[in-house]
């Protein structure tokens, strides 16, 4: 990419930006638009525009965001979220600083150099060297004196990161700690989850067994327990009624409407009870949901007596009168054999994943490493077509693969937007594609809850872009590229590659700028979102229920998003020292970044779940593993400058794992446990535990009707009245 092209995408992507900002200013004016908008207000019951109209002018939300307190996200969106804005700050903050140290220092060091100058014209036109190079370390000759500097920037760069990421660990296990001591009555805090039942001794109902065995061990706490079922049937009975009754409600809508905009006595609805509407025996609609409820109601109860009764399974949610015992159970060994009575912690109800819970302890180790197996070939060979992306959208290479467009990709503005654009844009849609398999695949481990689950695909996702994108576009490019030189002098591969990384240097700045303007122009404006429910609204909804679904905002996906964040991060880092232009870059992703999405959490966002900060950790270690492969590719390149002092970085990637050992050992405890000096303090008020209970009902098994007498060996033996499960 020449430097024309590069100014081309970033002033274009800048344009971009503006242009969604404003937008931005005048859709949220709009009072239809409010749900869009202030979605997360409006359902916490708030006004949208309860801070005055200067909030939702061009800039006024840039003062509402930047004013807003770490306890406002919390009220607003949750622990997590103000954890990932403590990420955010903490990478914001290793950027800045190594920013104020690296860029008066080193830019100076490279631009007065003159390697590129001096190098054979022949080379030179081939490299297609530009002002960006000379701003980097490939201006800087080898066993240059100059390379001192470089190096002893990686030192800074790497004790700026040990510090902020010490600072940050620390703040957010307070902000876990002090969650967690809340006096709010929190469900999960007074229930476990047990896996890995033994087979129900002769005479004993699998309910029998799990009672007597918690009651022995904890006489004095111990409340009921929940055995889980096999609720594969009774869920489809359960969305096939809850499906007939919104189209129930549908149809009464519209002939509610008929009254209002046609003769007094109105249209009732009718539908074709054959394939998708279209075929079949014409019915009146009102009538037809109206019986095919009454009939599946009893089927329903009917089901829920002999699922609670027939399909009991080797799992249970086990209840106790204190949080404190149940903190200390979760993390105590029930069994002396480890694939007996496994106990965890319960997550949120609306976590579990329950299909997930019956699943042997042996099971889920063999479809963990069978799914490491998996993801492992998948980035394998996703490396090839990424590789292939890198190497064939270049103009170069567009030309001899469709010489029929060559007249056309000779034009100046058709060349400068496809340089500046296509291979970014190629890369970007097609990480798209992913997220869901990976998510796929962590649930498949066995994973009990969907924060975890979120967590573990998150994980998957950060190795896959970083392996693929980072990687793999500056390993396969450079193959592709040097094919011949390599057959000609294989033993050149090593040069090759440590020379190659400067050249992808303006690649990476342009991919960072559009993730950074364009992405964040749209998170912003929401435009996506916006026509979506307008279409929706129009043409599709008919009740109010389907207009608040079509408008439900969701969370901030932090499966996709926070891997995202750390791809960047994995970017900017590798090529701080060699190109720290890109800081630059770094430093407004990830501050407008923090500035946008505050916006977003305090207005837009509802959380889906909260664990309490438990992504840190994950965050940590691959923050971690991002600054040892910086430390590593130093090492290489400065190594490759034939610098005799490089391998004094080899103490940098030791002393970041013994960073690493130090924080796990000293603070990851706490989020894997709750500490029970942190539950131990009195709730504000005396826990109803029957609630506490019905709160883990899974819905389809949720109904007022079933009579406890009917099916006993379902229940606890000191079940309360009216509880059925």
């Amino acid at each position: 990419m020449d430097f024309s092209s590069f100014l081309t995408s970033l002033g274009t992507s800048f344009v971009i930006f503006l242009v969604l900002v404003l937008l931005f200013s005048w859709l949220s004016r709009k009072p239809g638009n409010a749900v869009v908008y202030y979605p997360n207000r409006i359902l916490r019951g708030l006004d949208p525009n309860e801070n005055g109209s200067g909030s939702r002018g061009p800039f006024g939300w840039i003062g509402e965001a930047l004013s807003s307190t770490e306890e406002d996200v919390i009220s607003s969106s949750g622990v997590d979220t103000a954890v990932y804005f403590v990420f955010l700050s903490t990478v914001l903050g290793i950027l800045i600083i190594s920013g104020l140290v690296l860029l008066p220092a080193l830019l100076p060091v490279a631009v007065t150099d003159d390697r590129l100058h001096h190098l054979p014209t022949k080379i030179a036109q081939t490299k297609n060297y530009t002002v960006l190079d000379k701003l980097s370390m490939a201006n800087i000759d080898d066993k240059s004196p100059r390379l001192w500097a470089f190096l002893l920037a990686v030192f800074v760069v790497s004790f700026v990161s040990y510090y902020l990421l010490w600072k940050a660990y620390n703040h957010v296990s307070a902000l876990r700690a002090n969650a967690l001591l809340s006096p709010e009555v929190k469900p999960e805090q007074y229930a476990i989850i047990v896996r890995d039942i033994p087979p129900v001794p002769e005479g004993q109902t699998r309910k029998e067994q799990v009672d007597t065995y918690f009651k022995t061990i904890y006489p004095d706490t111990f409340y009921r327990s929940m055995v889980v079922t096999d609720n594969k049937e009774v869920d489809k009975l359960w969305q096939e009624l809850e499906g007939y009754k919104k189209k129930l409600a549908r149809a009464e809508a519209i002939y509610a409407e008929s009254k209002r905009t046609g003769k007094p006595e109105g249209t009732r609805p009718t539908h074709k009870t054959g394939f998708l509407g279209l075929l079949g025996k014409k019915v009146d609609s009102i009538e037809f949901y109206n019986e095919k409820i009454s009939e599946l109601v009893p089927k329903l109860e009917a089901e829920q007596k002999s699922t609670l009764r027939e399909k009991q399974l080797a799992a249970a949610v086990v209840f106790f009168t204190s949080r404190v015992v149940a903190a200390s159970a979760a993390q105590s060994l029930h069994a002396q054999i480890v694939d007996k009575w496994t106990v965890i912690d319960a997550p949120e109800p609306r976590q579990l994943l329950w299909t997930n819970l019956k699943i042997k302890f042996f099971e889920r180790q063999l479809r963990q490493y069978v799914v490491y197996v998996i993801v492992a070939l998948t980035i394998f060979f996703y490396m090839i077509p990424i590789g292939l992306i890198s190497a064939f959208t270049t103009l170069k290479n567009l030309k001899k693969l469709l010489p029929f467009l060559k007249s056309i990709l000779d034009e100046d503005a058709v060349r400068t937007v496809l340089e500046a654009y296509l291979p970014q844009i190629a890369l970007i849609v097609f990480l798209a594609l992913l997220p869901k398999l990976l998510l796929f695949l962590s649930k498949t481990e066995g994973i009990p809850s969907q924060s975890h689950a979120v967590r573990a695909a998150s994980g998957k996702y950060f190795y896959f872009s970083v392996l693929n994108v980072f990687i793999g576009v500056t390993i396969a490019g450079t193959l592709f590229s040097t094919f011949k030189e390599l057959q000609k002098n294989p033993n050149s591969i090593i040069s090759l590659l440590a020379g190659s990384i400067p050249e992808n240097a303006p690649f990476f700045l342009t991919f960072v700028a559009l993730k950074f303007f364009v992405g964040y122009g749209l998170e912003l404006s929401r435009i996506v979102p916006l026509i979506i429910f307008h279409i929706k609204r129009k043409y599709l909804c008919k009740t109010e229920a389907e207009i608040k679904e079509a408008w439900l905002p969701g969370d901030l996906g932090y499966g996709t998003r926070v891997p995202g964040d750390l791809l960047v991060i994995t970017i900017v880092l590798c090529y701080s020292v060699i190109a720290p232009l890109i800081i630059v870059f770094g430093v407004a992703y990830f501050g407008l970044g923090w500035l946008i999405l505050r916006n977003q959490a305090l207005k837009v966002y509802v959380p889906s779940y909260e664990s309490y900060g438990r992504m840190w950790p994950h965050v940590f270690v691959r923050i971690l593993a991002a600054l040892i492969l910086y430390q590593l590719t130093m090492l290489g390149y400065i190594g490759g400058k034939k610098f005799i002092f490089a391998p004094f970085l080899i103490v940098l990637p030791i002393l970041s794992l013994i960073f690493g050992f130090v924080s796990h050992k000293k603070f990851y405890r706490s989020f894997h446990d709750t500490a029970l000096e942190v539950v131990a303090h009195e709730s504000k008020e005396i826990p109803n535990l029957e609630q506490v209970f019905r709160s883990f009902i899974p819905p389809s098994l949720n109904s007022e009707k079933i009579d406890d007498d009917q099916f006993e060996d379902a229940l606890s033996q000191v079940s309360r009245t009216g509880s059925f499960v």
